[in-house]
């Protein structure tokens, strides 16, 4: 597999997999009481901290790890002509038993526009876009309509663009983009020497059993895609406006959000954690190995010990819904700033 990573709209490498419809309570450890009582178990939001985040405790347990969806199964709800784009799907399998042996506290939301603000004026960080001169990526209505030209949804590099301005409007409580994982982990850092807690990135493995919270399906709304129209911030009809030659692949519906969306305006998942599908992607602490899941440790797995690129997940308010499923895993280098990427910390427990 040819690893992918420009800093593009589908800089993905698109990887397969076989539909475990509607299967969750037969399909591993997982059982329909054990689903309730882990949502029970996850305690309701923490206190905030210097930069107003909140935590949810996320309890231990087991759960099985990615997808071995047939591409046959997935062109039936994600029809494409291109057929690599399910053959690239291969680093999702083996599905394979994960053990998280720990509670720990992963934020409700991802870290937000005035919130990266306020460690930025409190720490002194310059943010990489910044730091480097080169800037980030952002919309551009000309831009976008000359696709087919650029082979790029967003312009970019340029210095005009960065956390600050992504090339549309943002509130204070939409996700910050356009930041590095250096970015993310220099307020992780921070944060760890400011509140005397460890803070974090999500492991690769801890994103994943957030985000299916009990379940195996490919989305917490189930495995028909369509049900995200009005659950996720995803690329739907909305967003397809501003790129019309890939309104094919756009949910049908609307969700009133042509870019990101503020924090929380969509359900939460069984954890309640909102976001896990859509918005911004989401940066993990791991190396990408393709092979990893063979090796993979089942306990509190770390991903690869080096690399070349680390592993997002999530999809974001410009992904089609083959991309945002619990399963999927995307890459990109430390120093992709973009605007569908952001992040959001995990809290280690005293």
């Amino acid at each position: 597999m040819t690893l992918r990573t420009v800093e593009n709209l589908q800089d993905a490498k698109a990887k397969s997999g076989e539909a475990r419809r509607n299967r969750w309570w037969a399909d591993g450890p997982w059982t329909l009481a054990s689903v309730l009582f882990l949502s029970a178990c996850a305690a309701p939001p923490t206190p905030s901290d210097a930069l107003g985040l909140t935590f949810t405790r996320i309890p231990a347990g087991e759960f099985i790890m990615g997808s071995d969806e047939t591409a046959h199964t997935l062109r039936a709800d994600f029809p494409f002509d291109d057929p690599k784009r399910y053959a690239d799907l291969a680093d999702e399998a083996p599905r394979h038993r994960v053990r998280i042996t720990r509670d720990f506290e992963m934020a409700r939301h991802e870290v937000t526009v005035g919130q990266f603000r306020a460690f930025v004026q409190a720490s002194g960080h310059v943010p990489e876009s910044i730091a480097d001169g080169t800037g980030g990526f952002g919309y551009n209505a000309a831009f976008a309509q000359d696709v087919n030209r650029t082979g790029d949804a967003f312009e970019g590099r340029d210095p005009q663009y960065s956390w600050q301005w992504p090339g549309f409007v943002q509130g204070d409580d939409h996700p910050v983009t356009n930041v590095t994982w250096r970015d993310a982990v220099a307020m992780a850092r921070w944060l760890s020497a400011r509140e005397g807690r460890t803070y974090r990135l999500p492991t690769e493995a801890e994103w994943e059993y957030a985000c299916r919270a009990g379940q195996s399906t490919r989305f917490q709304t189930g495995d028909d895609p369509r049900a995200l129209t009005g659950a996720a911030n995803l690329f739907d009809q909305d967003a397809a406006a501003h790129w019309p030659k890939w309104k094919q692949e756009a949910l049908a519906g609307r969700d009133g959000f042509a870019f990101t969306a503020p924090v929380g305006r969509f359900a939460p998942n069984a954890f309640g954690l909102f976001d896990m599908h859509g918005n911004v992607w989401e940066w993990t602490s791991d190396w990408y190995g393709e092979d990893w899941y063979a090796r993979s440790p089942t306990d509190d797995p770390q991903g690869p010990a080096t690399g070349d690129v680390r592993v997002r997940r999530g999809g974001s308010w410009h992904t089609w819904p083959l991309y945002a499923r619990c399963a999927y895993r995307n890459i990109n280098t430390e120093a992709t700033r973009y605007p569908l990427v952001g992040f959001r910390l995990v809290r280690e427990l005293r």
